[in-house]
Parts: structure tokens; sequence; C-alpha cells
């Protein structure tokens, strides 16, 4: 029997049998009893195991120490302390002793110590409400698109092209790169697929083939950067979230932004509740007021244009002068979130800042480019309406010194039976990371790879 049912189903078992196999989070052994506090990992909460010297396996019992895995067979309780039941055991069986150099002990540990133990992180409290919740969010999101008719995707991971043009690929390759080394040239034909190739940056330009034949679609999957970065933000291999929406346009894909993360919020605090509170008291105070506030409150909408003139007209004195034509820093969308007290859509970006593929609107300055920008957090998706238009696309790739021939089977989607389409990409660690109140991106993945860490 698991613990979460016993939880679940508490009045219907008291005084009835059940058997337990888990583990040992914390032993209080005393002279002719003890208390256990015991888990099996289908449920945030521990369940306490009282046991006396009538076992006969007693004094074996009250050595054993944290981690150990046992079997208990006993009769559900109301319990008289903290807790509301607890199990009397009749039985207990020693499945495997802990040795008392195990690292994880019933006290706190520093995030920096579980990074450095990071396969038995997961048996602390604090990791188990994180990766509870980072499995929940990704229910969640499967949830909201399965029941809005999208079709999922599996875009490839080995791919040829990169698609925001950035040059951070990781390289596959079967060449014998002591002989590359020696002949100081590289013969791509002579690789396994017979060019260059890489582990991809994104999904989206083969998720966009896809909704031009399904409507809507998105793809749920691992995506790699070899950039060389250290910030508590980036990692090398993370997920990402990119739906594409055929016969929708920019302030349409707003619409959708805004109901996806409402409802995966929304999902993560009815089936987390307890996780969230964990959380809420040892990790981020306000945690649950902030995410609350997310999910009723309104995203505003405001051109980046707009968003520079509020910045250059405050009176804050930034590290970064906001300019007309540049990105926006950190301190920039922090600003303007508390500007308007929540959620924002900073929309019609300029064109020389963002990537080949997005509308280029009828300034000829800008293109219909979007970015949520959250309280605390700053960009947390980041979108666009996409260039439809077979001539403008051709265009601006020759601009930005592309080759159309390279992409061709990309850019003819928009000579066979083009339409107005849009789609976002959405970081799936810096969501958990606000869901969860963790600071840095390598707290919220189970096994983190950042430059000179590929441990596990």
């Amino acid at each position: 029997m698991e613990i979460k049912y016993i939880f679940d189903n508490a009045k219907d078992l008291v005084d009835k049998e059940v058997i337990l196999n888990g583990w040992i989070r914390n032993h209080r052994p005393q002279k002719e009893f003890g208390f256990i506090d015991f888990s099996d990992g289908t449920c945030f909460k521990h369940l306490q195991i009282v046991y006396d010297n009538t076992l006969s396996n007693f004094l074996d019992v009250s050595k054993l120490l944290v981690g150990s895995s046992i079997s208990v067979e006993g009769t559900l309780v109301k319990s008289s302390g903290n807790q509301e039941y607890e199990v009397k055991a009749k039985s207990i069986t020693i499945l495997d002793s802990c040795p008392d150099d195990y690292p994880i002990q019933a006290k706190r540990h520093t995030k920096e110590f579980l990074r450095e133990n990071a396969y038995l992180r997961p048996r602390t409290n604090m990791f188990q409400a994180v990766f509870r919740i980072r499995s929940l969010a990704a229910q969640g999101i499967h949830k909201y698109f399965g029941d809005n008719g999208y079709i999922y995707v599996n875009t490839p991971i080995i791919t040829a092209s990169d698609c925001e043009g950035a040059g951070e690929m990781f390289q596959v390759t079967t060449l014998d790169l002591d002989k590359v080394a020696k002949s100081g040239k590289v013969d791509y034909s002579k690789d396994f697929f017979g060019k260059f190739t890489g582990l991809t940056v994104s999904g989206q330009l083969e998720a966009e083939t896809y909704a031009l034949a399904f409507s809507k679609v998105y793809t749920f999957g691992t995506t790699f950067r070899a950039e060389n970065s250290n910030t508590k933000t980036h990692a090398s291999e993370f997920w990402m979230i990119e739906p594409e929406i055929a016969f929708c346009d920019l302030f349409g894909l707003m619409d959708i932004e805004e109901e996806m993360l409402k409802y995966v919020i929304k999902y993560v605090m009815d089936n987390a509740a307890d996780e969230i509170e964990f959380l809420d008291k040892f990790v981020e105070n306000g945690l649950k007021a902030k995410l609350e506030k997310v999910v009723d409150s309104h995203f505003t909408r405001v051109t980046h244009e707009e968003v520079i003139k509020i910045l250059k007209e405050s009176k804050e004195k930034f590290e970064f002068t906001p300019e007309y034509g540049e990105d926006i820093a950190k301190e920039h969308e922090k600003y303007i979130t508390e500007y308007f007290g929540g959620p924002v859509f900073i929309y019609n970006w300029p064109k020389d800042i963002k990537a080949f593929y997005m509308k280029q609107n009828d300034d000829g300055k800008t293109v219909g480019a979007v970015d949520l920008e959250l309280p605390g957090v700053g960009e947390l998706i980041g979108g666009s309406q996409r260039e439809e238009n077979y001539d403008k696309l051709v265009s601006r790739m020759k601009e930005l010194g592309m080759n159309p021939e390279d992409m061709y089977w990309y850019v003819n989607l928009r000579k066979y039976g083009s339409c107005v389409h849009s789609g976002f990409g959405l970081g799936f660690e810096r969501l958990v990371m606000y869901l969860t109140g963790m600071e840095n991106i390598r707290d919220v993945i189970p096994y983190y790879r950042t430059p000179g860490n590929c441990e596990y």
C-alpha cells in the first residue's frame, strides 16, 4: 500500500492492516519504543511509524540509521501527536541498512552541498517538493495543449539547422578528431550524416511544418546551447515548450500564452498544496501569494517603443541607458513589471535584434515579436508571429547573410499554402524556478549540464 493512498483514504483505513515499503527519513529510537518518519516517495508527507520492544528484532530496528529501507506491517491509527495518523508496527523487515557515512542526514543541507550529491538530493524535502512540482508542471502543460486540440510533435534532437543563427550548437560527429586535427581541415561529406550536424537549439522550425498541416501543434523536448555561461539562469541542456499555431496572429498568441501560463500555475497549486506551502516557508516567503496574483491578474500589453519611453521618462537611475532600437536589460524588465504591477507583454520589437523568421511590420523597423515579463523573474516566454510572405522571408535571410537554399524546406512553406501563423518558446526550467522559488537553474533539473559539469 502506498502512503499517498493512505492519506487520501485515511478515514476509511483507520484500525485496518497496512503493508508499506519505503525508507527512513528520520529515526528517534527510545529505550522501549521508537518513532520513524517514513517515506515511499508517493507524496510529500511522511508517515510516522511507531514501534516498541514487542518486535522480535527490536534491537536491530532501533539501530537503523537514516536512509535505510524497510518493509512495515501494522495498523493505521489516529495519533495523539502532531500528525493526524500514524502506523503502529506489528513487524518491521529490514531490507537494507544504511551506514553512518550516508550524506543525506535529517538536517538542513546547503544547496551547494546537495548539487555535489545530486544523485541523492531527491531524498530531501526540498527536492522532493521541487521535482514533484516539475513533474506536475509538465503534466499540466501536456493537459492544457491536449485539452485544447494540439498535436504533440517530436522534433529531432540531431539537426543541420541552427534556428537562431547564434552558432552555439554542440556538434555531432563520428569523424576521427585526431585525424582532423592533423590534417587541419574537416570534410563533412565523410561524416555520418554527410554534412555538419549538431544538437538542436529549438524545435520551432520543424514544428512550423506540422502546424501548417494540423493547425495547432506543440513540441516539448530537450534543447542544447553550447554557450559558455555560468549564470544562475543558463544551462547547456534544458527543456523547451514550443507551440506553433496556424491562423493565429500576434495578439491571438498573447491570449494563448496568458491562458496557458495561468492554467499551468493553477494546475500545480491545485495538486501540490503541501509542496507549495513547504517552499513558501523555507525557500521563498510569499511564493503562494505570488502565484495566486499571476493567476488572478490581467497581463498588460505594451509596445517596445512605449516601454523605452516609460524607462526614459522615469527618474530611475539605470546602470544601462534604455535606447530605442536596442534590447532591454534585466533592470528594465524589473522596473516595467513593477510599473504596471504585474505581468507585461512587450511586443513589436526592433527588427535588427530579432531572428530572421519573425513577421516584418509595415513600419520597416519592427517585427511582430513578443516577450512576456513576470515580476521577479523578467522574461519567461518569447514568441512571434512568423513571416508568412515568401519574398519578405527570403529577402530578410539574404540581408542577414543566410542562404535560403540551405533551408529550402522551411522557405517552401511560404510557397505551398502559406498562412498567418505564430508560436512561442517557454524555457521549462525557468518556469519551474518561478513555480518553486528556486534561484538557480541547477536546482530545478535532475542532472544539470553547465560548462565543466557533466557528472552522473
